[in-house]
């Protein structure tokens, strides 16, 4: 067995490789979230060929969906990704870092006192509210900014954009020329309902306005609405869940390729006789000699209560050691039992992995047992998990797959 150095035993001013820090960070983790960078960005081809000739950006909010916002423009941007998308300054200032060359769009729109914070991270508003739009003219009369910004206009949503109304009243200024106003967009409700006759009403509501915007590139489809077809996809796409391998046509197979792994470990293996019960509230029954394997992950690490398994209910699975096994009782903040009964008793033991993504298992899957969407189960993975980056513009090369016993497991 391999095991990674302690750090505070090493002599004072040895330094370790990336390498050597990640393998100890590996060492005392009990989850590990692994990232296929190489997958983003297949996906993000995929979609690109599925726009032509419409631009693909990538939308990388919410720290990259769960998949970290830095490594994934990084690795986009080496591959060709020239606009990003995300919700705050802040995300932005972090994908500026990554993806110097790129035009970066902030969702959250502007606020009086942030027009310092656009120039400097040379980022475009996306302006929804006809007193942003005034506030945006202020600063960038004041302060002699030019960067751009995009003007978002409700189709249907009713969350965020000026009304068609608000949007013609402003067609003067565009066309005077001189405008500021790089981008037009708007955002699809029900994409991924393919007969949805709302998707009609937005894509003509939004075809009328937006061809008023002469000269300016309009922008309709997230990741389900690239799939609506052609009409759709105007001068540029925004794919978001799509690029993180979420089925953006739940109606139809997945066509993108799974992006994130997640393992957890076993801090014990204990046998309940039939008829006791597991986890809080007594809520699961034994109903054979059953071995129980307690895994070091729960809602705490973004792994829901809701999936968990009662008496008259099945809950979610997991994989050890290659097989797939229930979940058995309640789901607690730390930690999650699960029957191993079926197994043979060599096949499982303290500080062995199990898989709560991957192999099969999908974040969709797990979706459908959290009585969620896959968007929510990616971007709520917990921050204890050691995050591993493989493919693309990763750091560290990490080691193949997570070592099958630990230095030492935290209980």
């Amino acid at each position: 067995m391999n095991v990674a150095p302690d750090p505070k035993s090493m002599p004072q001013g040895t330094l370790l490789s990336p390498e050597a820090k990640q393998a100890a960070a590996l060492a005392a983790a009990t989850g590990v979230l692994t990232v296929d960078l190489d997958a983003i960005i297949a996906n993000w081809r995929k979609l690109e060929k599925t726009a032509v000739p419409a631009e693909c950006a990538a939308v990388v909010k919410a720290d990259g969906y769960g998949c970290g916002a830095e490594q994934v423009a990084r690795a986009l941007a080496g591959a060709g990704c020239k606009t990003f998308f995300v919700a705050t300054l802040d995300e932005a200032r972090v994908v500026r870092a990554a993806a110097p060359a790129a035009a970066i769009y902030v969702l959250g729109g502007f606020f009086q006192n942030t027009g310092d914070a656009y120039a400097k991270f040379d980022c475009k508003p996306v302006i929804g509210d006809l007193n942003e739009l005034a506030e945006w003219d202020v600063f960038c009369r004041r302060s002699g900014w030019s960067g751009g910004a995009a003007i978002h206009i409700d189709t249907g949503m009713n969350r965020l954009g000026l009304t068609v109304t608000e949007a013609q009243g402003i067609i003067p200024r565009i066309n005077a020329g001189d405008h500021g106003i790089t981008l037009v967009m708007s955002h699809l409700a029900s994409a991924e309902m393919l007969n949805n006759p709302a998707n009609a009403r937005q894509l003509a509501a939004f075809r009328e306005i937006a061809s008023l915007f002469s000269g300016v590139p309009a922008s309709l489809a997230n990741s389900s609405g690239i799939f609506l077809g052609a009409q759709f996809q105007f001068d540029l796409v925004r794919p978001g869940c799509a690029l993180y391998g979420i089925n953006p046509t739940p109606e139809a197979d997945n066509p993108m390729q799974p992006v994130v792994e997640l393992k957890a470990r076993i801090v014990q293996i204990r046998n309940v006789e039939r008829g006791d019960t597991v986890g809080y509230g007594g809520t699961w029954t034994a109903r054979r000699p059953t071995r129980i394997a307690v895994v070091s992950a729960g809602y705490a690490d973004g792994y829901f209560r809701a999936a968990s398994a009662n008496d008259g209910t099945r809950g979610a699975e997991v994989i050890v050691a290659g097989k797939r096994c229930p979940i058995a009782g309640r789901i607690s903040m730390d930690l999650t039992a699960v029957d191993v009964t079926d197994l043979d008793k060599n096949a499982v033991r303290r500080g062995h992995w199990v898989t709560l993504i991957g192999e099969g298992i999908t974040a969709d899957e797990l979706a459908h047992h959290f009585g969620t969407i896959g968007y929510e189960v990616l971007t709520s993975l917990g921050k204890r998990y050691a995050r591993v980056y493989k493919g693309g513009n990763a750091t560290a090369a990490p080691p193949a797959s997570p070592p099958a016993e630990p230095a030492a497991v935290p209980t």
